[in-house]
């Protein structure tokens, strides 16, 4: 009997590739802060949740074929739920990073990649412990 790893880990692998993902945005936004212009942005897992779940996320592969084409790295960004942050107040530099909402939603999304972590970590003992007979 073999083991399948997709049925065996579930969501959890996905969950915490993407916590890693969302902690990458929310620090570029952190560190850009002061930076005149800067658009905040941030993933949005509902929308990454229900590309994954239809296939929409996979389908998209745009491949450069000549050095003058356009990159298709935003297009795929947008597909993958990465979205502008609306501002609550708008600095008049016209900066939309909310350095207090930034850092609440870095500990928060930290805190749940510990917990994907912790699933995932539990998982993997669980199956330890299968391949051993115990």
């Amino acid at each position: 009997m073999s083991i399948n790893f997709d049925k065996a880990l579930g969501i959890h692998e996905q969950s915490l590739l993407f916590r890693g993902q969302r902690a990458a945005v929310l620090a570029n936004n952190i560190a850009n802060a002061d930076t005149p212009n800067f658009k905040a942005r941030d993933l949005d897992f509902a929308a990454v949740l229900q590309a994954e779940q239809s296939g929409e996320g996979r389908s998209f592969n745009a491949t450069q074929t000549h050095s003058q084409h356009m990159n298709a790295e935003s297009l795929i960004d947008q597909a993958a739920g990465l979205r502008f942050r609306t501002p609550l107040q708008p600095a008049v530099d016209g900066n939309t990073v909310d350095s207090q909402a930034e850092q609440a939603q870095y500990a928060d999304n930290a805190i749940r990649l510990q917990a994907s972590f912790t699933f995932l970590n539990s998982k993997f003992s669980g199956l330890m412990t299968a391949l051993r007979g115990e």
